[in-house]
């Protein structure tokens, strides 16, 4: 590990102006990612900025309903805070889908959501690895694709987010309030990580030197379900294969009011389904319909040479998951122990 200067934020517009004073600065919160990045030498900042003690760690309703939740609060809290588990169940399941216990208890908000990707060849300094040092190509194409994207990948990277809240956020139109140099702006969580293309070093659409300070849901739509279902090699503290988190709001004969897909661990960034949910929307919400719907979103999959069961996997979790929502609830009495 590089010798590195150091220093603890007093506030969100400090940490902002010490981050513009020194080169190759960066923020550390939890720090479950970026440590361990240092430690293999994939990262070494120059300056470390403290943010972890920054007044960012609580979850409040937001203006007109919904949820603000502040940057430093820890995935464990998230998970378990009444009104995430209540209106937002997809999220809460998906935060508990995701590490081990002890670093939930870690983990903070922001720093899970620019978590970086597990590809292995970005965290092997002897391999090529654009998103590690951009022009030296991408080693993952050629080699071990099992893990990689099936969706929205180029040339130059076939890497996966690793995020489960992410994904979950996405699917709840979630937003992610940055505070930059240039003062504070708002990004759509779906649209805050990046695809690719010819600069896959570029996880997010962060700015240099801006903060993730908060993130905001909005009010779920009336009568909505929604849940996160994962697919991976264990069951416990494992990656995901793929990945699905689903809002359905169903009128009372059946038909498909709202609806909001998203698949993780498919593509660099967690991709929301837009195509699928066209489908969906003012359709009956059965079994062919899903079908349909799913189908045509992963109509536009395209595998590489060890991940090609990706798709039927991501076919199978997402139309498991919408089936479910879809059911009516059963009285507490018939549910099954630990629902």
């Amino acid at each position: 590990m590089k010798p590195f200067t150091f220093e603890r934020a007093t506030s969100p517009e400090q940490a902002v102006s010490a981050f513009a004073a020194q080169p190759h600065a960066y923020f550390l919160a939890g720090g479950t990612n970026l440590v361990d990045l240092m430690k293999l030498g994939v990262e070494a900042p120059g300056h470390l900025i403290d943010v972890s003690r920054l007044a960012l760690d609580t979850v409040e309703t937001a203006p007109g309903g919904g949820l603000r939740v502040g940057a430093n609060v820890r995935n464990s809290d998230l998970a378990a805070h009444p009104a995430v588990r209540s209106d937002y169940p997809a999220l809460s399941q998906a935060l508990l889908a995701g590490a081990s216990g002890q670093l939930r208890n870690l983990a903070t908000t922001g720093g899970n959501l620019l978590q970086r990707t597990r590809c292995p060849y970005f965290q092997d300094l002897s391999a090529p690895c654009n998103k590690r040092e951009p022009g030296s190509g991408c080693s993952a194409r050629e080699g071990a694709t099992r893990d990689m994207a099936v969706l929205g990948h180029s040339e130059h990277c076939v890497a996966t987010h690793p995020s489960d809240m992410a994904v979950a956020l996405a699917a709840y139109d979630a937003e992610v309030e940055l505070l930059g140099p240039e003062g504070t702006r708002t990004v759509p969580a779906a649209a805050f990580h990046r695809l690719p293309g010819d600069t896959p070093e570029r996880d997010t659409v962060l700015r240099p030197g801006e903060l993730v300070s908060h993130l905001t849901l909005p009010a779920p739509p009336a009568g909505a379900r929604a849940g996160y279902r994962k697919a991976r090699d264990r069951a416990s503290y494992a990656f995901a294969l793929a990945s699905a988190a689903a809002v359905l709001a169903l009128d009372e004969d059946g038909t498909v009011r709202h609806a909001a897909l998203a698949f993780g661990a498919l593509a660099h960034r967690p991709w929301r389904a837009r195509t699928a949910e066209e489908v969906l929307v003012g359709t009956r919400a059965d079994a062919d319909t899903f079908a349909r719907a799913v189908d045509a979103e992963l109509a536009a999959a395209e595998p590489l040479a060890d991940n090609a069961f990706k798709v039927p996997l991501a076919r199978g979790v997402a139309l498991r998951l919408l089936t479910g929502l879809a059911e009516p609830p059963q009285p507490a009495a018939n549910r099954p122990s630990g629902a």
